[in-house]
């Protein structure tokens, strides 16, 4: 006979099983709680009886469910995740319902569930469409709200802080923009659970990093996939990409051409270059002590922002807004000064990391009722947020990543019946020419 048991985000087991190691402090085996299932089931293959104290879940709520009729792609995807131990990630387009793939797990399971999402945004529409769906009251914590309950909604960072509390409390775990939890922390969180069962939902599994090769341990391996080729039109909107290039004023080239002389002046004199994020980081830590290095990071710095944010595309949007003036568009920025500035030049509503709650649902809430037809945010549209008539993007300016770009693809592909157009406003010849290829998207 052996005994298991929960400590603060850890498995203790008094005897040994593969993956556990002697820890003399708490006189025992150990490891964190996520190995619970697998040293489980090491012990009962290997004949030997299982006495536990591990998992101490919250009881399940009385649900009725309401209007929970899944596409067919969903069930498929509902059905794969079942077969697979009820283990493993679902890849959907965003727009194409991977939420519902998680309300219908929670449904059929009837086990304690916590949903872990990265936004207050998204904590908020999981409790209503779940509420809505199950007919039951669910529980939040993140953003000033602690209701622990059967069913919770909670934030990644609330859900690494309160990891050793909560870490027996829920057999079944939601993984919602699953991309995130291989960082560092997120997967220490994930490691101190010990739910055995696990469901990551996501668009863009890729990471820049490489860690994705972490899925598997974390949450179970890719067990359904849908791509936009296979959606568009039927369950989602159809869509078209197109590219506006732009030059910069003539004072902007003569000004971005010193700055980029001044960074190759340095990394030549050094030995260095630019050409992976490793080397990037190298720069900055350079900065940080040398003066040069500083100065060549700082040039690195402005000239991006001159081709990012170039007058040029100030006066292309002007073209773009008259020829599509009664369409629904968001206009996306790589920073907020670029964003103010827009919403100034054209008296359009902003929406910033620094726009408060009640301004925020405010601009949504007219965006949505057609009060206002033109909103422009920087990167905090990116993901999870629920805007289903806008019809156009026009993108200024982003990051070098496909993740960032088919996320903001996704803002204009929900509901069917309409062609979502995508437009990326880019400079020619300069750094944002650059950016722009390595988030192009194959579909």
């Amino acid at each position: 006979m052996v005994y298991l048991r929960y400590y603060k985000g850890l498995l203790i087991s008094d005897a040994y099983a593969p993956g556990l190691k002697w820890d003399e402090k708490l006189q025992g085996y150990i490891n964190f709680a996520y190995k619970y299932r697998d040293v489980k089931k090491y012990f009962l293959t290997e004949g030997i009886e299982v006495v536990e104290n591990v998992l101490d879940p919250l009881p399940f709520p009385l649900i009725r469910e309401k209007s929970l009729e899944l596409r067919d792609y969903q069930m498929e995807a509902v059905k794969s995740w079942l077969k697979n131990g009820k283990r493993g990630i679902v890849i959907f387009p965003t727009g194409a319902g991977k939420t519902m793939v998680g309300v219908k797990a929670i449904a059929l399971l009837k086990v304690s569930t916590l949903v872990v999402v990265p936004t207050i945004d998204l904590m908020n529409q999981w409790v209503s469409i779940i509420e809505r769906h199950l007919d039951t009251e669910v529980g939040s914590i993140g953003g000033g709200k602690d209701d622990l309950k059967g069913i919770t909604v909670i934030t990644y960072d609330s859900a690494y802080t309160r990891a050793e509390e909560l870490g027996n409390k829920f057999l079944l775990i939601i993984f919602d923009e699953v991309h995130h939890l291989p960082s560092e922390g997120y997967s220490l969180m994930a490691k101190m659970f010990a739910s055995p069962y696990r469901l990551g939902l996501t668009a863009t599994p890729e990471r820049g990093d490489g860690k994705e090769v972490l899925y598997p341990e974390l949450v179970g391996p890719i067990v359904y996939k849908k791509s936009l080729k296979e959606l568009s039109g039927k369950y989602i909107a159809d869509f078209e990409i197109i590219k506006e290039y732009v030059e910069m004023t003539s004072e902007e080239k003569e000004r971005y051409k010193e700055l980029r002389g001044k960074l190759k002046e340095f990394l030549s004199s050094r030995g260095m270059r630019l050409n992976s994020l490793n080397d990037f980081y190298k720069l900055i830590r350079l900065a940080s002590k040398d003066k040069k290095a500083r100065e060549a990071l700082l040039a690195w710095h402005e000239s991006l922002r001159l081709a990012v944010n170039s007058r040029a595309k100030i006066e292309k949007l002007r073209e773009l807004l008259r020829e599509f003036h009664d369409r629904k568009i968001i206009v996306f920025t790589r920073d907020t000064e670029l964003a103010y500035d827009i919403s100034k030049e054209f008296l359009i509503p902003v929406v910033t990391y620094k726009t408060s709650k009640d301004e925020r649902f405010e601009i949504l809430s007219k965006f949505k009722e057609g009060n206002y037809r033109v909103i422009v945010a920087s990167t905090v549209f990116d993901e999870g947020v629920d805007i289903p008539d806008a019809e156009i993007a026009i993108i200024m300016g982003g990051y070098g990543t496909k993740r960032q770009f088919i996320q903001r693809l996704g803002r204009i592909l929900r509901g069917r019946g309409k062609k979502a157009l995508l437009i990326e406003i880019v400079t020619k010849g300069t750094a944002d020419y650059r950016l722009s290829k390595r988030r192009e998207y194959k579909y």
